[in-house]
Order: C-alpha cells, then structure tokens, then sequence
C-alpha cells in the first residue's frame, strides 16, 4: 500500500514522501498513530496544494527580509556608552542593545537572533554588524560605538 508520510518514520522515511509498505503497517500502525495516509489522488493534490502554499509563503517572506535589510542599511547607528579613557567599555556591546538601538534609530524591531556578532562588542569604535535572516537573506549594517561625553 503507498502512504504519504504526515511525520519523520524511523526506517521508512521523511515527512511528506511517498512510500510503499505493508498493507497491515499502514493499516494497523502508521494510520491509526497519524503517522501516515493513505496516498489517493485526493489526499496527493491536498499535499501538493499545502506545499506550493508553503513555497509561495517562503518567497513572499524572503522578500519581506530582503526589504527589511534594504531599510536597515539606510542608517548609521550610532550607540552612546559608558567606556574607560582608553575606549574599553563598562561591560560589553551584545546582539541585544544593537537590537534595541535599530528600534530607535529606525522603527524597525528585529529579533536579536538575527544580529550575528563573533564576539560582543567591548571597544569604541565602528563595526560592521551581520544581520542574518532565515531564507538565506543576510546583510552588514554599520554601527558606531562612542563613548558617552564625546559625541
């Protein structure tokens, strides 16, 4: 009998693929747990359906990203900190406050998952910050970092 997968199968196969078994598997195991269906043509075009939905989801979400990346590198972020006479800060710089100092220079929220930085920030200075989104949609943004007092 072929069924559709509805979840990853340990030794049979992956979500959504089609696959031969047993008449007795399906019936007595993978249908009754919801693991599988069974693959008629009804059950087929609603798969193929969903998953052009999720394509188009996917490509409409990417070019959301990719605009959200667009406005982004319109700005220069300058963030103000407290720092030591030789530029090294109080603490350190991390994803989180350059999250917060985007919201404030240019209204636009990203999560801080999304801002890549090999190691927080501790010096003043200007950095080139990766801003990765899912899709494979990834940009620098500029971001000064000053010490408060010398603008």
């Amino acid at each position: 009998m072929k069924v559709v997968l509805l979840r990853d199968v340990p030794k049979i196969g992956k979500k959504g693929e089609i696959k031969n078994v047993s008449d007795g598997y399906a019936r007595n195991f993978l249908i009754p747990k919801g693991l599988a269906l069974e693959a008629t043509p009804k059950v087929l075009k609603r798969l193929e359906d969903e998953r052009k939905k999720a394509e188009e989801e996917k490509a409409r979400k990417k070019k959301e990203n990719e605009e959200i990346l667009k406005n982004l590198q319109k700005y220069f972020y300058k963030i103000l900190v407290k720092a030591g006479e030789s530029g090294k800060l109080f603490g350190a710089l991390t994803s989180s406050d350059i999250a917060d100092a985007i919201l404030k220079f240019s209204g636009i929220k990203i999560d801080k998952k999304h801002i890549i930085l090999d190691k927080p920030i501790k010096n003043v200075g200007i950095y080139d910050i990766l801003i990765k989104f899912p899709e494979g949609v990834s940009g620098k943004i500029k971001v000064e970092v000053v010490q408060e007092g010398k603008n």
